[in-house]
């Protein structure tokens, strides 16, 4: 068994007024699929607990989990068993309604591939995350031209992603993660697909983040950034440890 534990209005500066949403924790949680009749556990009896405004770094082999642990967080999937608290509520057996409205309202997701659709503009898919959301349309208009301002691309608002760098992609995808006003930021290897000077760029912009009070969750195999994190829970096998791996 493993225990860790640790520690709106249009010109809104990022990260500044996401609120707080109290500890994320998790209580034995497990997660098993069955695949061609073989039972598979990608976690085993997890206890952990993200305390607000922390900054967490999951690492560990491919297949080892930590995909399955940020989805589980992220109320992307549901535990085969145990517990998961946001806050006071236990979220780990409510409905795919209620999942939905507080994935909308308390996390903001970036992912390894940027998720960018092409035909539509740079400002049109930051828009898009609050596609149904009763807000007018100028109120959008602002948030979404405020947040590439704060990224440095507001020369950008109107090409299309293609034209983008990869960096620059990334922090669209930044912008969009965070229209929603989120406390809680899910990363999954939100640098895989980029260079070196990029993907520093772009735990500078995380860091920024949770300085501010957001609480960032990030998966990465970079072991660099990594040690830019608050504190590091390495996966293996569906169980977890604190830092890294043994060798």
């Amino acid at each position: 068994m493993d225990s860790i534990s640790g520690k709106s209005n249009n010109q809104r500066v990022f990260g500044s007024e996401y609120g707080q949403v109290g500890s994320l924790q998790l209580e034995f949680i497990s997660r098993f699929f069955d695949i061609d009749g073989s039972i598979v556990d990608a976690l085993s009896d997890v206890n952990l607990k993200i305390d607000s405004g922390e900054f967490i770094a999951i690492t560990g082999h491919s297949g080892s989990g930590k995909s399955t642990l940020l989805n589980i967080l992220g109320l992307l999937d549901s535990p085969s068993s145990g517990k998961y608290f946001i806050g006071t509520e236990d979220v780990s057996r409510l409905s795919s309604t209620k999942k939905a409205a507080l994935r909308k309202n308390k996390f903001g997701f970036i992912f390894q591939n940027f998720n960018l659709l092409d035909r539509y503009t740079v400002q049109q898919n930051i828009e898009l995350a609050m596609a149904y959301q009763h807000v007018s349309k100028k109120t959008l208009n602002g948030l979404a031209l405020n947040l590439l301002r704060q990224m440095g691309l507001s020369d950008k608002a109107n090409i299309k992603p293609h034209q983008l760098s990869g960096g620059q992609a990334q922090r669209v995808a930044i912008a969009r993660a965070l229209i929603n006003s989120p406390p809680i930021i899910l990363a999954d290897e939100p640098t895989g697909n980029l260079d070196p000077a990029s993907a520093r760029e772009v735990m500078q912009l995380l860091r920024t983040l949770n300085h501010k009070g957001t609480t960032v969750v990030m998966v990465t195999h970079d072991e660099v950034l990594a040690e830019m994190a608050d504190r590091r829970i390495f996966v293996s096998g569906g169980k977890i440890t604190e830092g890294t791996a043994d060798v």
